[in-house]
């Protein structure tokens, strides 16, 4: 499965977010149906018990009838998700500081499409189509806004798997410096996308300027994610099996060191590399990184002189005094984590 994200042309947004509107009120609707109905029966609604209740919405609202179930689905989903009894209120007040933005789901029957358009009940959309929409067959999908007002819409696809024809496995190291170090050397910088642009941000901000601070916001959103998106891809391409160690990002955003986790978004780049993985059969491992950086690469042990976790963050290159070899900090990290990686698959791979 793949998503495709399609920008929508403005001159749509009036009708888009008229129909975002019809979804709140749905969704707020279910949202206190279901809370009272389980304060009254000690039960939850699932999403075909809910069904009776919003029938003849589609007709009301203006909305189709799929989109109406689809947003019911969405609601138990998340509901279960974060095991809470009643989910928040999707506001529509344009001056409200809580206001949602704008989605509107729907299922391949709601929907029809080809090149440069898509139809959604009455309404016809005029897009930018980069993919050429007529080659695929739509599973599902929904219209979603960004905070500039501007309307996507988000088209999941089935598409064949890519298997990968190199025979490679590495090892990844990721750090602060540099966003990942491979164990055969290759390092992928880390751009720092916020810093670049902090003080125009900044400076924007100061001014009240609420339209400039939502545009770098974007800026700095989209282009850290296509920077992920290649040396993701990049790594997919090249290997046919990939170990990397399980940074917890959750807990360095505790420290001083949060702003710099933040705009390296590790989370975001081992997800990345996740589905791209099973897409194009790569072996894809999370290990255990625990004393990887401490730990010589070559006789295994840790001498005194190694770096110790992030009071030494300042060592890049240390010598063992055990072995005698001399290391980069991360690359010895990344071959560590690759060991380790091997040693527990089930009989190793020694192709590999």
């Amino acid at each position: 499965m793949k998503t495709l994200k399609f920008r929508i042309k403005d001159k749509h947004a009036k009708v888009l977010t008229k129909l975002a509107k019809q979804v709140n009120f749905v969704w707020n609707y279910v949202n206190d149906l279901s809370y009272k109905y389980l304060k009254q029966k000690n039960k939850f609604l699932s999403a075909y018990d809910i069904a009776p209740y919003t029938k003849g919405t589609s007709k009301e609202c203006d909305l189709h009838s799929q989109t109406v179930q689809a947003i019911t689905e969405e609601y138990v989903l998340r509901r279960k998700q974060f095991k809470k009894t009643k989910l928040q209120w999707r506001v529509s007040n344009p001056k409200s500081s809580r206001k949602s933005l704008g989605w509107i789901p729907f299922k391949k029957v709601a929907i029809k499409y080809s090149d440069g358009w898509i139809s959604y009940g009455k309404h016809i959309f005029k897009l930018w189509d980069s993919y050429r929409l007529s080659k695929y067959q739509v599973k599902t999908g929904c219209f979603v806004q960004d905070s500039r007002n501007h309307w996507y819409v988000c088209i999941v696809i089935e598409t064949e798997k890519i298997q990968t024809k190199s025979t490679k496995s590495i090892g990844i190291d990721l750090g602060l410096k540099d966003l990942a170090t491979c164990s055969d050397g290759t390092k992928i910088t880390n751009p720092k996308y916020y810093k670049q642009y902090q003080q125009k941000l900044a400076k924007a901000q100061r001014a009240n300027k609420k339209k400039q601070v939502r545009k770098l916001h974007a800026k700095i959103a989209n282009s850290r994610k296509d920077y992920l998106h290649k040396a993701s891809s990049e790594l997919i391409k090249n290997n046919a099996m990939i170990i990397i160690g399980n940074l917890n990002a959750s807990k360095l955003v505790k420290t001083k060191m949060a702003k710099s986790v933040l705009d390296t978004s590790f989370s975001a780049f081992k997800t990345m590399l996740r589905y791209k993985s099973e897409n194009a059969g790569v072996w894809l491992e999370e290990v255990d990184e625990k004393y990887t950086t401490q730990m010589c690469s070559c006789c295994l042990k840790i001498s005194d002189n190694s770096p110790k976790g992030r009071a030494d963050l300042g060592i890049r290159e240390w010598q063992c005094m055990e072995c005698g070899t001399f290391h980069d900090r991360d690359i010895n990290s990344a071959l560590n984590i690759l060991r380790i990686g091997r040693d527990t698959l089930a009989g190793g791979i020694p192709s590999l």
